[in-house]
This record gives C-alpha cells, structure tokens and sequence, in this order.
C-alpha cells in the first residue's frame, strides 16, 4: 500500500510539473514589447512622437548643420580651417535631402494606431494619427523645398520577395502636387490635433504657421520661377510651378497666417523695456513667452543639451579655456539694420566726402539709434554679454606726423596694452589670422546662453530651437498681401513688427518687396531661413554671383581703433575701418543648379523612374 502511494505521489507531481511547463512555455516574453501592447499605451505613443519630432529635419539648429550659419552673408568662420570661407561654388547636393526611413516610419505608426489601437479611445486615435500626419506634412515640406516634387508616399510599401519591386517604384510627383498635399494635409488635421498652448508639440495654431510658411515659399516659386529668363523646369512638371498658381499659394498663405494672428493664442513678446535685449528675450526665454509657436526644447536636468554656446561665445566671456568663437557675423548683415529714422543702415565711419573718419567718444556710438534688432541679434563694440563688457578693439591708430596720416598698431596678443598705457588689442579681438577670435569685429548673441556655466564642456546648454514664432508669421502675412496687392494690410502687418524694434507706429507708409526681404533678413537672422528666401525669390545666384566686386558676394568685416594723437582732439575717441574680412577667401557663388539639390545616384539606381534634377 505504501508502494503504491508513492507510484501515485509520483505521478501526481509528474501531472502538476508538465502542467506548470505548459504555462511556463504559454508565457509572454518579457524582453519584448507587443505591437497591442505599443499601440494601445498612450505613453508609449507620445514617446514615438517625441523620436519624430527630434528627426524633423533642419538644415541648420543648435544641434545640426548650425556650422553651416557661416555658408552665407550673414556670418563667417573664425574657427579652426578656413574650408567655409572658401567656398568657390555650392555643391550642387548640398541641401540634399531624401528621407523615407522616416516617412516609412510615420506611415507605419498611422496604420499600426488603426489596426492595433483597440484600448484608444476614438479621441485618442484621431488625435495622435493628425499629430503623425502633421509631422509628415512637415518632412514633405523640407523635402519638397530642397529637391522639388518627390514621390508622395502615405502607405507601407511591402516588397514581397517575388524579384521584382518595380511596383514598389513610384516616380516623382509635380512640385506643386507636393506642395498641394502638405497643405490639404495641414487642413485636414488642424482641428483634431489638441496640445493647446503646447509649444513643443503640434496644435492647430501650428499647423497653420506651417501651411503659411509652405504656401508662401509654393507662391513665390509660381510667381518668380515664371519671371526668370529661363525659367527651371521639367517637362514632367517635377521641378517648376505654373505660375497661375501663384495668387492660389498667396491667398492660401495669407489666410493660415491670418488664422494665428487673429486667434489671440499668441502675441509678440515686448516683456523687457530694452528693446534689444527684448529682442533677444523673445527667442531665447522659455517661461511666458506666447510668440514662440513651436520650438525644438532642450533640458539640462534630463541631460538633453547641447554644445551650441560652447562653440560660439564671444572670446573673453568664455567660461572653459577650450570653448571658440565660431559663427562671427559680417558686417553685411549689420549695415542691413536700418537707423530709427528710417535711414539705410551703413554705419557711419567717414565724413561726407570720405577725406576723414568720423570720430566717436565710445565704441558703441556708431551703432545709436539702430533698429533694436541689432543688439537683440549680434554683440558688436561697446556691449556686453552676461553683464560683462565684450572688449572688441582691433588696435590703435597712431598720428605720423610726418606723413600726415594715421598707421594702424595692432598685437597678436589679446587684451594687450599701448605704450600710452591704454588697450591695444581688445581680449576678444578682433584678428586678422587667429584662430576662435572673431575676424569680422563682431559675435552672436541670438541663440548664445546667458545661463552660467552652459558654455562649459560639463554643462553645456538646454537653448531652444525655434522652428515657427510669431515675428514670421507676421512677415509672411505681409508679404503675401502685398503681392495680392493688399497693400495697406501689407504695411499693417509688418509695422508691428517694426514698432517692436523700435520703429514708430506706422513707420512705413509705403512697402515695396525689396523692403520686405529686408525686414525679413534682419528679423529672422539665425533662424534658418535666408537661404530659402533667396531661392523661393529666384534671386539667390544674383545676390551670390561669385564676383569679388559684387559687395553681397564677399563678406565685410569692422575693426575699431583708439586714436593716439596726443594734443589734438581726436585724441582717445575711436575710428573704424571697414575691410574683406582678412580671413575670407572666395566670393560666395550660387549656381542656378544650386535651386534645386541633386538627387543621389544611389536612389536613381534604386528607382528608374525618377528623373534628375535641371543642370545635374
């Protein structure tokens, strides 16, 4: 009887252990996260959008391409290597861009929502599948910006192994097919996009600051593509907008910017009575500031930063011995902020006539009365930078008596003393040859942080990327009225902008384009949007024409110098010489092949059906 208790006991635990291995074997791997599990998980969702968001493409941020800031007019290079200041002609795949991993990406996650999404509420659905198509939107955008019209894509596209993917194949849409999309898409998704008041991700406000940038840029390709002598095209309508599309573009622009301004949501900052720090505020500040629309965000305590002030503080602020000096701005973009009396904003250096200098008792007195813009944008002589004075002093102009002339004394050595026991070099330049001091005379401040320590290799710094704020929106409306020949709505608009910079209400009275591709130059400076204006205009291969007698194609540099010319009443005040900026080899060269960027040959191979680009 014991026996057969055992043979018993025996096979009960066999039974129990085989049942506890069928479950064990039944179980979810926990390594693993389930495709239900993703899509049904509002956190997990929100955490994919964050990851899109972050590849929204840039040409330049404070985190990619930013070096690039230096390729234009509005700044050179003063780091290390003088490659970017000799830059004999645009390659012709310098703005290329094609990618669909992360179109493939979205389209997935918009088909994975439907299918897997059964715990999503309907809200929920609908709200993150617009978010998706409004990031889409927007990488269609910068895609169709830089290569013309692309092959639209909203679905997987799933090869099934059979050897043959032609059908996968699809050619490139019309330019103006691309552009038409990104903004039925914007219009689709506006109202159930949510975030109200978010700055960092998509709400309807957003969606229509980026449909009035997109249909602003489609507008002036339509109207000024159609001006050009040769206009660029293909014949199959990939490259070039007819341009009777272009009154549709601007009216679609004017009223998506129209819908922010009006909506009250935002308004521009005018928070600091200095109107250029104000300025500067308005794009750097993150707590109560309702111009920013949407911004790329950055945090310290996360340790998401960046190295952006690192690489471009002003030389004698730095906090780390190893930090540069790497975007200096040029004198060109200076001289493009007007005096507050309307005037043209070429600084004053010679008398009329040009026989003699003008003399000023301190640095910054050549830049009074200036568009508040400047200082809110670039750290010129005679200011300071985190209550430090930012010494900005090329060298002495010392009287030869005996030629009846001045002799420039300059040091290799910053902060260096004259023999008068005054400053000869100032601690943050300017030099003609060295390296992460500025060689234009002058440094960023947009973008620079002010908060201790973020120019440090063990902080860095958490500054926003703005991608939209109001200031453009304002502009874009501007510009789109007036070619509609809404010529007081026209002036309107871009008088508020004006009047923040100091300007007084209703400063202009009349508003040609020439004016208002200035307004946006000094505006929006830094911001990713000068060379794109210039190509949407069609007048970028003319303003960089690679002549070195054309002033637009080289960039300027000033340098201030202390007189030394003891007992006469010059004496001590200070003069400027305007110069090539020493360091600057090439005049910048914009090709009409420039308009449009190649297409690799890799994604020709890979689809035949897709045609080159012109002058490729």
């Amino acid at each position: 009887m014991q026996r057969l208790s055992k043979h018993i006991l025996f096979v009960l635990v066999l039974l129990f252990l085989s049942g506890c291995a069928e479950n064990w074997l039944d179980r979810q791997p926990q390594n693993l996260i389930l495709e239900e599990q993703v899509w049904n998980d509002p956190k997990m969702i929100t955490g994919l959008l964050a990851n899109y968001y972050d590849r929204l493409p840039a040409h330049t941020s404070l985190t990619t391409g930013w070096a690039d800031f230096a390729n234009y007019d509005e700044a050179m290079w003063s780091n290390n290597d003088d490659a970017r200041n000799n830059i004999v002609s645009y390659q012709f795949s310098l703005w290329q861009y094609w990618d669909y991993g992360l179109v493939r990406d979205i389209n997935l996650a918009i088909e994975n929502i439907e299918k897997f999404g059964t715990s999503l509420s309907a809200t929920q659905k609908s709200q993150f599948s617009a978010e998706l198509r409004f990031v889409r939107a927007f990488v269609y955008f910068d895609l169709v910006k830089r290569m013309g019209g692309v092959p639209i894509v909203t679905k997987q596209l799933i090869y099934d192994f059979n050897g043959d993917p032609s059908y996968l194949q699809q050619p490139r849409n019309k330019e103006e097919e691309v552009y038409d999309f990104i903004g039925a898409e914007l219009d689709a998704v506006k109202e159930l996009l949510g975030n109200a008041g978010s700055n960092t991700r998509a709400n309807k406000f957003t969606a229509m600051a980026l449909k009035s940038r997109a249909m602003l840029y489609a507008a002036s390709i339509a109207k000024y593509n159609g001006k050009m002598a040769s206009p660029i095209s293909t014949p199959g309508g990939e490259v070039g907008i007819p341009a009777a599309r272009a009154n549709d573009y601007y009216a679609k622009a004017l009223a998506a910017s129209e819908e922010v301004i009006n909506s009250g949501n935002y308004r521009l900052y005018k928070t600091n009575p200095n109107l250029g720090e104000n300025f500067y505020d308005a794009i750097t500040k993150k707590s109560a500031n309702q111009e920013i629309i949407l911004a790329q965000d950055f945090l310290v305590s996360k340790d998401k930063r960046h190295g952006f002030t690192y690489d471009n503080i002003a030389r004698n602020v730095r906090e780390d011995n190893l930090s540069s000096s790497s975007i200096t701005p040029s004198l060109n973009l200076v001289e493009d902020y007007e005096y507050l009396d309307g005037t043209s904003g070429e600084l004053r250096t010679k008398n009329t006539g040009g026989s003699d200098y003008v003399y000023y008792d301190n640095p910054q007195d050549i830049f009074a009365n200036k568009d508040a813009r400047l200082y809110g944008t670039i750290i010129y002589p005679g200011t300071s930078f985190r209550g430090t004075p930012v010494q900005i002093q090329a060298g002495v102009k010392l009287w030869n008596a005996t030629t009846n002339s001045f002799q420039n004394v300059e040091s290799n050595t910053l902060g260096s003393t004259y023999d008068d026991g005054g400053l000869l070099t100032g601690s943050s330049g300017p030099q003609r040859s060295q390296t992460e001091v500025t060689n234009s005379g002058f440094y960023l401040r947009k973008y620079v942080d002010q908060t201790a320590m973020s120019s440090t290799r063990g902080i860095r710094s958490d500054m926003w990327w703005v991608r939209f704020r109001l200031g453009e929106i304002y502009l874009n409306a501007s510009e789109a009225a007036l070619e509609l020949g809404k010529t007081a709505d026209a002036i309107k608009y871009v008088n508020v902008v004006r009047e923040r910079a100091g300007f007084g209400v209703s400063s202009l009275k009349t508003l040609t384009l020439e004016k208002l591709q200035n307004e946006r130059r000094v505006e929006l400076a830094f911001e990713d949007h000068r060379v794109w204006d210039l190509k949407r205009w069609r007048i970028a291969h003319e303003v960089w024409n690679g002549n070195a007698s054309n002033p637009d194609a080289m960039i300027y540099a000033l340098y201030p110098y202390r007189v030394v010319r003891p007992g006469h009443a010059t004496h001590g005040k200070y003069v400027f010489d305007k110069i090539v900026a020493p360091r600057f080899r090439a005049p910048r060269f914009f090709q009409m092949g420039n308009y449009y960027s190649a297409i690799a040959q890799s994604v020709i191979d890979n689809n035949p059906k897709i045609v080159r680009n012109p002058f490729h």
